[in-house]
């Protein structure tokens, strides 16, 4: 993935340099999602107005349901607001920079009203105004603060705990690709749609709220499809070559795969159980982003239309 010519952003929160990696220890070892952290992101989701299984299922599937006790503390108040100059960070910036240049570019085409995401660096833990983002979690969209959290340590979990992909220039657009996903939850927050789902996963019991957050997570891939398809063609009309180099896609659809609902519950040894997937299929993820990068509309990403296949 050649991306030396991507605009960085500043719109940038470094938190990384937190005292205590972010605020969170974690006795029983990385990964684990503990009750502790169930009951905080329960309560303080009932408290924000944000339905808790949007916190709670992310955390779930990353963590592979390993129970361990997590200890919160409240991290320092000083902040460093720019581009970061380290190479994952450089990564991030400019990643974050061309997917906020393209979607302003896609928006003013609907004559939509459209706001720049900040993306918050951590390691371990962070407080967000959806309460607590950590590494269990994996990449975290809060749409209260409208910001990314990003541990970028889950990078190196695509490629070893995930087996997403293989080798740190082969991981590139894998890595863009969750991004991407995340910045694409940021659109369905402008678009109106998570507070609309939100509101009717009130009325629902844990199947259907299950089903309902699957279709969210599946047009957020396609988003990020979207956004891989008008960045080539941003990059055409500049007569730039492709910013997308031999292998760059099959990795991102493997990532999609690696992450899969069905992918992680066997990983773990459970039995697939498609009512509790929150996230998708390895099929469906790998479609959708790939429908979204083919087509490059905000309409082909309507999972909730009554004839979308799923």
């Amino acid at each position: 993935m050649r991306y030396d010519d991507f605009r960085r952003s500043d719109d940038i929160d470094d938190r990384r340099d937190e005292a205590g990696g972010g605020g969170f220890s974690v006795p029983g070892g990385p990964g684990g999602l503990g009750i502790g952290t169930v009951l905080v992101l329960g309560l303080l989701g009932w408290a924000l107005g944000i339905d808790p299984r949007l916190l709670i299922g992310g955390a779930e599937i990353l963590s592979g349901g390993h129970s361990t006790y997590q200890q919160p503390f409240e991290p320092p108040r000083s902040r460093r607001t720019a581009a970061p100059k380290d190479e994952i960070g450089d990564f991030v910036a400019a990643v974050l920079g061309e997917n906020q240049d393209r979607w302003r570019e896609i928006f003013a085409k609907y004559n939509r009203s459209y706001r720049r995401p900040r993306l918050v660096l951590f390691s371990g833990g962070t407080l967000s105004a959806c309460g607590m983002a950590q590494s269990a979690m994996g990449p975290f969209y809060c749409p209260r603060d409208e910001q990314i959290y990003l541990d970028t340590a889950f990078f190196k979990d695509i490629e070893t705990r995930f087996r997403g992909c293989q080798g740190k220039s082969a991981c590139r657009f894998a890595q863009a690709y969750v991004i991407g996903h995340e910045f694409g939850h940021h659109v369905q927050n402008l678009l109106g749609i998570l507070p609309k789902v939100q509101e009717m996963q009130r009325g629902m019991d844990r199947v259907e709220s299950n089903r309902l957050q699957v279709r969210v997570e599946l047009q957020a891939d396609c988003f990020a499809g979207l956004w891989a398809h008008h960045a080539r063609a941003a990059r055409e009309q500049q007569k730039k070559p492709d910013f997308l180099e031999p292998g760059d896609l099959d990795a991102a659809l493997q990532t999609a795969s690696a992450i899969g609902d069905d992918t992680l519950q066997k990983a773990a040894g459970r039995r697939v159980v498609p009512d509790a997937f929150t996230h998708g299929s390895a099929e469906q993820r790998k479609r959708w982003f790939l429908k979204g990068f083919q087509n490059g509309t905000i309409d082909a990403c309507n999972t909730f239309s009554a004839s979308a296949r799923l």
